[in-house]
């Protein structure tokens, strides 16, 4: 090497000693350019996670960014309030716009305009021989004269009192029967009625069972409403 030689020629004196201690200086400094270049190669490939063939997409420079960015794109999101379906916004006078509100405060209802039904509360002896799929008539106290065409979708599955807030307690044995109402939906087959029923409109419901039982119908009294 350039050092040796100019040791070389400092011991036999042909060269300065001040040449020497330059070509000292220079491998000094390339030494240490050399280990800095292998703490770089070790470095690099601790960043490819001890693989240099790594690809790119799997590179964790690359998918720490990737992350980061999908995480931008979710927080941004957040920033619009989407309806899950098209509706009628109900009371929504309680806020303003740029009102500030904390994370999980209700600001207003949505009523749904693409399915409407009816609530109808029948009593228990009224369902002996209602089944899903018979047909019904409906009557709201809004329009007494306008008929509106339903079907029985679904019969619940427990009485009102039994999924009430404070279902009635007859353990202790002081039980006096009184007849149950178990509420049935019912689906409305005239397009023009989802227009023109609101949520909690009072009606009467007539279900044609096909068994006759003194009366020509069965009638429960019914509540309107849209799914929410």
């Amino acid at each position: 090497s350039q050092y040796d030689r100019a040791a070389d020629l400092a011991r036999k004196g042909i060269n300065a000693k001040s040449s020497l201690d330059e070509a000292r200086n220079e491998l000094d400094k390339a030494k240490q350019q050399l280990a800095a270049a292998e703490q770089g190669i070790l470095s690099a490939r601790a960043a490819l996670g001890g693989n240099p063939d790594i690809e790119t997409d799997k590179h964790p420079t690359v998918m720490a960014a990737l992350a980061a960015r999908d995480k931008a794109a979710y927080d941004l999101g957040q920033t619009t309030v989407k309806a899950p379906a098209a509706g009628i916004i109900s009371q929504a006078a309680s806020f303003k716009v740029g009102q500030y509100v904390g994370s999980g405060t209700p600001l207003f209802s949505l009523v749904e305009t693409g399915d409407t039904w009816i609530d109808a509360n029948f009593k228990e002896t009224q369902l002996t021989n209602m089944k899903p799929g018979q047909k019904a008539e409906i009557v709201v106290d809004t329009y007494p004269g306008k008929t509106f065409e339903a079907t029985v979708q679904a019969i619940g599955a427990g009485t009102g009192a039994e999924f009430s807030l404070l279902p009635a307690q007859n353990a202790t044995g002081n039980w006096v029967k009184v007849t149950q109402r178990i509420p049935v939906r019912l689906q409305l087959a005239d397009a023009d009625a989802k227009m023109e029923l609101r949520t909690g409109m009072s009606a009467t419901v007539t279900v044609d069972t096909g068994v006759s039982r003194g009366l020509p119908s069965i009638f429960g009294h019914a509540t309107a409403g849209e799914a929410q």
